[in-house]
């Protein structure tokens, strides 16, 4: 029987999309990564009974785990974006060495935008072949990004956290499509900043007629900048102590119903209307889509296909209390046919695919789900109409006037109510010729108002106008730049540039303003859309780029004083900040801690800067000195209930050993003697994870615990202990090393009051219920194929046997340029 492989783009639409086509009766098991399951059962594909097995992907393929006996042809499910053709040339590089051979054709594309019955079955019925094209503009852009943020970034975080101690950022990156996106907020800084305000002066008019309340008339000159100009006109005007009626008009006036929705305007609303950030909107609307409840929500459409089944669609919506009323009506009276939009070739607009309440979806997803299901339902309902009366006034030698809105019908209001024509006060019955006494003419004084700083609405706003980032990057971009610290999210979703992102940006400006301003990344847009379409080569467009941004690089590192000048201003010296912790091994003198990010320690006498562990405290440890430099450890810790280590600042950021990393604190340090390495404290394998060692905090007595040195495990044990010391000897079952416990002699739970004793804590009866493990499910590594001790604690064989061949194309790129 002929084998066909199924990949999809998550673990849930496999799962999904197989249920579909199996009808309920496949099979499912974990896949070799523990991550991706597979689903099998038999059907019939191009007119013959196959054994199907679907699978999924988690993004980018970066690993390998096919081991070979493969499939006679591969049907790929991956996301119908040009991320996902990408990914599905990814996934034909890792399987194709392992296919069978001798099929014709072997390689499917399925396109769909919508986990429904009908969408699956027609994406199934219909495949294609994946779009090589649309692959490799995403290859450019990623290389792109990758090789300019990468020098970009490498270099001016090297170059300003070595100087300033007080920038509060982990990383100063810069972005092909990140910095133009500060950019637009730092503008909107600026203007705020430069603008002074002007007075300017109107007159107001109160008229009424007869027992009416008095009617407030606008002064159709508007404004002037001159007081006295101000007053003459006002004294004009009270020559007079009647306003004429001079002409009445009335015009019907058509609000329209909103275009389908894609995903920019999906996430300008939710921004702006829900509070919900661009990333988070996103991440909620994958979920709604992997479920089965809305539609793709990656797309630039605003138009309906003409074979979309708008009626269908409505009818799922007749038992939803909160819009029963309006899909009844719409039914029954015959649904309007959608605003025409745009076609960008993509996907369908972003629909509501089943009915749900909050109970299914919770708060969040219930949230944006209503308002994707009530601006579908707007776009097939009526505009709404109004009558517009505009009455206009003469008092003395000058006009005035006022309107008035009254609903002729409501339309998608109805169902969009936040849309409506708000209940004006009414306006007064009245016809050419008629007299309105005069109640109050006077002069008002204004000011003209700053422009506020950019919302998140807006700035997706002129993301897209300017072509910077995708419908699916732009959340990415906004992430990052707050992320970074270059912009705060303030109330009503506003961004405020910090004085970090104000100074970068600024930097850009003096040094070379196209790595700031949208020009060049909307050119180089276009260049990487024409790849897509097949019209631009792929390898001269991207050397064409690199070229540009490789001149620019240059430049910009021979100008960087330009920047540095604009930092004096704003930020301390490294050897100014921070407050003395611990002893240089080279001069011992005291190293300052700079506690803003990134946390490091510096020696201002050596002028040397030491990284440490982010995201905890760090506190001097003892006054305990590395037997190799000669540095006074320092203690990391996340918290009373986390987990801690010693480190030595010099081989944190100067692996001794050749089997040490950067950033490795004594919990990993493999040196034989040392009593603060690994092969001192040092227990088993990690309950959890692979790689980990399960390694004694010295410092956690009377609360003994346990910590994995890799992952986030942290097992306590021998509470109110005198000493606990991790002994010599192994254990013969697990091969974990025995721990020598010595405990207070009123408090002991040792069996017959013993204060002392030695054990596994894995496999010793007695030390079995002292262990209470954190953060994890216990699984001891006996039962997962090997533990480790002393210089292999814990470094045990693993679960599989396979080899893992990488696959990163990306991996090499890193260091273009720097």
């Amino acid at each position: 029987m002929r084998s066909v492989l199924m990949v999809a783009e998550k673990p849930s639409l496999a799962q999904a999309i197989a249920k579909i086509l199996s009808k309920g009766n496949c099979t499912s098991r974990k896949g070799l990564n523990g991550a991706c399951s597979v689903h099998e059962y038999t059907g019939i594909f191009q007119g013959q009974t196959v054994h199907f097995k679907m699978t999924s992907v988690c993004g980018h393929v970066m690993s390998l785990d096919f081991i070979g006996g493969g499939s006679d042809c591969v049907v790929l499910w991956l996301d119908c974006d040009k991320e996902g053709e990408n990914i599905c040339f990814e996934v034909l590089d890792a399987i194709q060495p392992v296919m069978n051979k001798g099929s014709a054709r072997s390689v499917y594309r399925a396109k769909f935008s919508s986990i429904t019955d009908t969408d699956i079955w027609n994406a199934m019925n219909r495949l294609g072949e994946p779009n090589h094209n649309e692959a490799l503009s995403v290859d450019a852009r990623q290389e792109l990004d990758l090789r300019i943020g990468c020098a970009f970034t490498r270099f001016q975080t090297k170059y300003f956290q070595g100087k300033y101690g007080n920038l509060d950022s982990s990383l100063i990156s810069f972005g092909p499509c990140q910095t133009p996106t500060l950019g637009f907020c730092v503008e909107r800084h600026d203007k705020i900043q430069s603008f002074k305000p002007e007075t300017y002066w109107v007159i107001q008019a109160k008229v009424f007629k007869g027992k009416e309340s008095p009617l407030t008339l606008d002064w159709n000159r508007v404004r002037v900048f001159d007081r006295e100009v101000g007053q003459m006109f006002v004294n004009l005007a009270k020559t007079s102590r009647d306003a004429q009626v001079e002409l009445v008009s009335k015009k019907e006036k058509t609000k329209q119903r909103p275009q389908a929705l894609n995903t920019v305007e999906m996430l300008r609303v939710a921004s702006s209307a829900l509070g919900m950030g661009p990333q988070h909107t996103m991440q909620i609307a994958e979920r709604l889509y992997t479920q089965g409840y809305i539609s793709y929500p990656r797309t630039e459409t605003t138009h309906y296909p003409a074979n979309f089944d708008l009626k269908g669609t409505l009818k799922q919506q007749t038992n939803n209390p909160f819009w029963v009323e309006e899909v009844k009506a719409l039914l029954s009276t015959g649904i309007n046919q959608p605003r025409k939009g745009t076609d960008a070739g993509d996907h369908p607009p972003i629909t509501p695919m089943c009915a749900a309440t909050e109970a299914e979806l919770g708060s969040d997803g219930w949230r944006l789900y209503e308002y994707i299901t009530r601006h579908f339902i707007a776009t097939v309902s009526q505009d709404c109409k109004y009558l517009q009366t505009t009455i206009e006034f003469s008092i003395g030698t000058e006009a005035f006037s006022c309107s008035g809105r009254t609903l002729i019908s409501p339309g998608y209001t109805t169902v969009m109510p936040w849309q409506g024509i708000p209940l004006e006060e009414s306006i007064p019955v009245c016809e050419r010729g008629d007299t309105f006494s005069v109640d109050e003419i006077k002069l008002i004084e204004k000011q003209t108002s700053p422009p506020d700083y950019l919302t998140e609405a807006e700035l997706i706003t002129l993301m897209e106008k300017h072509g910077i980032g995708t419908d699916a990057s732009i959340p990415v971009h906004i992430n990052n730049i707050c992320q970074r610290n270059y912009v705060t999210v303030e109330s009503g979703r506003k961004l405020k540039p910090t004085n970090l992102g104000i100074v970068l940006v600024h930097g850009y400006y003096k040094i070379d303003a196209e790595l700031v301003l949208p020009t060049i990344r909307s050119a180089v847009e276009k260049q990487l859309n024409l790849i897509a379409q097949g019209k631009a080569n792929y390898h001269q467009v991207l050397q064409h780029a690199l070229d540009i941004f490789k001149r620019k690089f240059h430049y910009f590192v021979d100008s960087i004083t330009n920047m540095d000048e604009l930092m004096e201003v704003s930020f301390s010296p490294i050897a100014a900040t921070g407050k003395p912790l611990s002893r240089c091994g080279k001069c011992h003198r005291f190293m300052k801690y700079i506690q803003a990010k990134p946390s490091r320690l510096h020696c201002s006498h050596c002028d040397e800067t030491y990284s440490l562990p982010q995201n905890g405290a760090i506190k001097l440890y003892k006054e305990l000195r590395c037997p190799l430099d000669d540095f006074e450890l320092v203690l990391w810790t996340s918290g009373a209930r986390g987990k801690s280590y010693p480190l030595c600042p010099y081989c944190f950021s100067n692996p001794p050993f050749r089997d040490m990393k950067k950033g490795m604190g004594c919990n990993e340090c493999t040196h034989p003697s040392c009593q603060h390495s690994l092969n001192s404290l040092g227990i088993g394998q990690c309950v959890e994870c692979d790689s980990g060692v399960l390694v004694l905090d010295p410092t956690s007595g009377p609360k003994w615990r346990m910590a994995c040195n890799k992952c986030n495990v942290v097992v306590h044990f021998f509470e109110h202990a005198h000493k606990v010391q991790v002994a010599q000897e192994s254990c013969d079952v697990c091969d974990a090393s025995l721990v020598a416990v010595d405990f207070n002699k009123t408090r002991t739970p040792l069996p017959a009051s013993e204060t002392q004793h030695t054990g596994c804590v894995f496999c010793d009866p007695v030390f079995q219920d002292l262990v209470e493990l954190k953060h994890a499910t216990m699984r001891h590594s006996m039962y997962r194929g090997g533990g480790g001790r002393r210089g292999g604690r814990g470094r045990g064989r693993g679960r599989r046997g396979n080899a893992k061949k990488p696959k990163d194309k990306m991996a090499a790129l890193a260091a273009y340029f720097v």
